[in-house]
């Protein structure tokens, strides 16, 4: 059994230059906690073999997504869900100047940083990022 506190991790950055702090893990799929500062923009990327499903806990944005010929952009802010299945391709921004903050469970677990592909961004990155990478 495993419990942690968001104050007891470390903040690594993620593929796409986001913060992550590590939560829990079971043998079927992690959970973390991303930010995203106030301003930045994350970088496009594709997940080759996991599923995430994102809740929204501060701060407001936007989710670009694509897939196959379907293609969207969401608002996002406190709860909010969304989901980003296997083989899409997706960006993030922070609209606001409060911390974007929310929460990530990948299934199967986060098997490391070769796991995201680059792709084309939909908007300009900037501004992610500021710790070890995952």
């Amino acid at each position: 059994m495993q419990t942690t506190r968001l104050a007891d991790g470390t903040a690594v950055v993620a593929p796409d230059g986001s913060q992550i702090h590590e939560l829990v893990a079971v043998p079927r799929g992690s959970m973390v906690h991303c930010k995203l500062p106030g301003g930045a923009a994350s970088m496009a990327v594709v997940h080759a073999t996991v599923d995430e499903v994102w809740y929204f806990l501060a701060g407001t944005g936007q989710v670009w997504r694509r897939r196959e010929s379907a293609e969207s952009v969401v608002d996002v802010e406190a709860g909010v869900a969304l989901t980003i299945e296997c083989g899409t391709h997706f960006q993030f921004r922070n609209t606001g100047d409060e911390d974007l903050c929310f929460v990530i469970v990948t299934m199967p677990p986060w098997p490391g940083s070769q796991e995201a592909r680059r792709v084309n961004d939909h908007w300009p990155v900037q501004g992610a990022g500021g710790a070890s990478e995952v």
